[in-house]
Formats: C-alpha cells, structure tokens, sequence
C-alpha cells in the first residue's frame, strides 16, 4: 500500500473523527481552503483588477490540471457547479424527437432519474435495464436498446454498492449501436484511476465534493471533442460565445469547445479550491490513490468476514470501487451507525446497508477503529 502519510497532517478532520465517507462528502484539506482564501482575499483586496487574470488561468491552467487527471484534452472541459448539471447540458442539448428513448438502470442515483423523466414532455421515454445481482451489466444494456435508442447514461460507479461498470464493454456497445455515452463520475473521479481516452466516452460530470475532495459547488464536465456538436447548450451568455471583451458587440458565435456550456461567470473561489485538490491527486498519482483505497477496503473486508458480516458490494474482477458496502445478519443498520458514531467513526447508510468510503487520507489504523467499534455477528 503506498504510504500517504505526509497528507494525514493536511487534514484536520482526522484529529476529530474517523471519516470514512468521502462518497458522500469529503474532508478539505488545508492545501483547498487556503487556496479558496487566496481567491476570496484577492477579490477583498484589489476588486475586480485581476478579473482578466482569474479567467485566463481557470481556463487554460485548472482545466489543463483537470484534464491531465482524466486523460482528456482542456478543451474537453467545461466547469460546472455539480454533476447533475452536467447531465442536464446533455438531457437538454440533444435534438430528441418524440418516440426516442434513453437507457438508464435501476437504482441509480436520482440525478441520473429526474433529468430524464423531465423529458417526458417531449415524448422521450425511458428504457430501464434491470440489475444482476446489483450489477450493471453490458448484455443487459444491450437487450434494451431498440432502433430509438439515443443515449445510455449510467452512473460509472454505483452510489450504493460500489459496483464498477466496465466502460470498456458498455462503450464499445454503445458505438456499435450508434448510441450516445454519458456517465456519472462522481462516484469514480478522485477514488479510481481514469483516462477517458481509453474509453468510447462521449459525455462525463463530476462535482468535486466528494472523491475529489473538492469544495461543494464545484466541479467539471467532459465533452468528447467529437461529440461537442450532438449537443446545443441551452443556457447561453456572454462566456459561451467566442468575442471580445466588448460587450456591444453581438455576433453570435459559440465557443469552439467545451467552454460554450459555461454560460456566465463561474466560481472562481471555488475554482481555485478545486485546483488545489485535483493538484493533491496528480501529485499522488491516481493509480496510487486507487491501491491505497483498495488496500484499506481489503483490510476492512477482511475484518468484517471475520466479525461475521455480510459484503454487499460486488467483489469480482473489475467491479470493485472505493465504495464497500456491508450490513449485519441481524441487527439494523441505524443501531450499528449510531454505535459507531458514539465511538468516533462516522460513515453512511445506503439503501439499508452501510457504506464506508475512505480516501487517500485515512490509514489502516482507522480500518482497526472502525472493525473495533463493530460488534461481531458471530454470536
């Protein structure tokens, strides 16, 4: 397991607590609320003086970092304040026609749900693919998609089990088909390592909040260079099109790349926090990252086999995540939390089971507090 010890000191919530549910949302570090401060005192001190600069830099430096981190070019990238809104640049950018459908799975995470039934109003309908043992499977994709099929969008990690999708398989079907791509990464980016262009990915979001450990209202969107025209942005201001800074000047002429989704002026403090925390991952390497929080969940499965637990989340080749999912024979889950709180350990309850999450931060040692504060199923 590589060691990230030198981080443990840049994170102050591990004096307090042990956090184990960055899935949900993840602790700051030091290096991030400074880097927010910096923005926020640059505004207190000179105003609107270095506004040229702030935009110069978000557009060329951080969505170069961002890029780097997922195997994208900068141009790919478009800042966004959450992954649902991401998803929405998608559901309500393509040219849909009555009688089209969009494959999504069942349990998914109501971001990846709402923005798709919102479309029943323009005759869009919904083709739901059934779980396999809470697995997301290609062969079950390809079973629900018909001659109107536009566009799977699926989550790339599972929110409440941690099953990881094969992008591989369910990519190279969707361009078979001549179907449209979209994930949800948030479950993903941060925690696994990632290089988009690897994949048949057309369209990516993710918000920062969580594996990124990022600020909350944050985040980005990935658009395939190739992909860019399939979508027409609906939310159009003076940021998405290619001018001047002269703001009489109207010609019409939308940003040859991702930047055309940003339609107005984004979070700049934000921003910078977010940089800081995409610098902290590149700087440890993201297949660092991904072994160092598989190591901690090997050590907790381990434990909890040996305490008697049952594992929800699938454990084949390939299908694990950051995620890991877990639950007593008997006793319920809002007792185990509460017994857990008591001693410290703080993590989440998801669709009746619990769910611990842990990042590049957290150590082997809270792996022992956590399994200690359980109490064993074993009678």
């Amino acid at each position: 397991m590589p060691d990230f010890s030198h981080t443990h000191a840049l994170f102050p919530i591990k004096d307090n607590l042990v956090y184990l549910n960055n899935a949900s949302i993840g602790a700051l570090s030091t290096r991030v609320t400074a880097a927010v401060n910096e923005l926020l005192n640059d505004v207190q001190q000179q105003g609107r003086i270095n506004y040229p600069n702030w935009c110069r830099i978000a557009d060329t430096t951080f969505k170069a970092n961002i890029a780097r981190l997922i195997g994208a070019g900068a141009d790919e990238i478009a800042f966004v304040k959450n992954t649902t809104e991401g998803i929405l640049i998608v559901a309500n950018g393509l040219d849909w026609r009555p009688g089209d459908n969009v494959i999504i799975a069942e349990q998914e995470y109501a971001s990846n749900v709402y923005c798709w039934m919102n479309l029943a109003r323009r005759g869009v309908e919904i083709n739901w693919v059934p779980l396999d043992g809470g697995r997301v499977t290609p062969e079950a994709i390809a079973a629900a998609i018909t001659p109107r099929t536009r566009l799977v969008s699926l989550s790339a990690v599972q929110f409440w089990n941690g099953f990881r999708a094969d992008l591989t398989a369910i990519g190279q079907l969707c361009r078979r088909h001549g179907v449209l791509l979209n994930l949800d990464a948030i479950q993903w980016v941060g925690a696994l390592d990632l290089d988009v262009s690897q994949y048949e990915i057309d369209f990516l979001s993710a918000g920062s909040h969580k594996w990124q450990l990022g600020p909350i209202g944050t985040g980005f969107f990935y658009c395939r260079r190739g992909s860019l025209e399939t979508i027409w942005p609906q939310n159009v201001g003076y940021h998405s099109v290619d001018k001047s800074e002269d703001h009489l000047d109207y010609d019409f002429r939308l940003r040859p790349n991702a930047g055309r989704f940003e339609e107005a002026l984004v979070n700049f403090p934000g921003l910078w926090g977010l940089n800081a925390a995409v610098e902290q991952l590149l700087e440890l390497g993201t297949a660092n990252v991904e072994r160092h929080i598989m190591a901690l969940n090997d050590q907790a499965i381990a434990g909890l086999r040996t305490l008697g637990y049952d594992i929800v989340s699938p454990l084949g080749a390939g299908e694990r995540s950051g995620v890991l999912a877990f639950r007593h024979p008997d006793l319920p889950v809002a007792e185990l939390e509460q017994r857990l709180s008591d001693a410290g350990v703080h993590l989440a309850i998801r669709a009746g089971n619990l769910r611990i999450s842990p990042s590049f931060y957290n150590d082997s040692g809270e792996i022992e507090r956590l399994l200690a504060a359980l109490p064993s199923a074993r009678g």
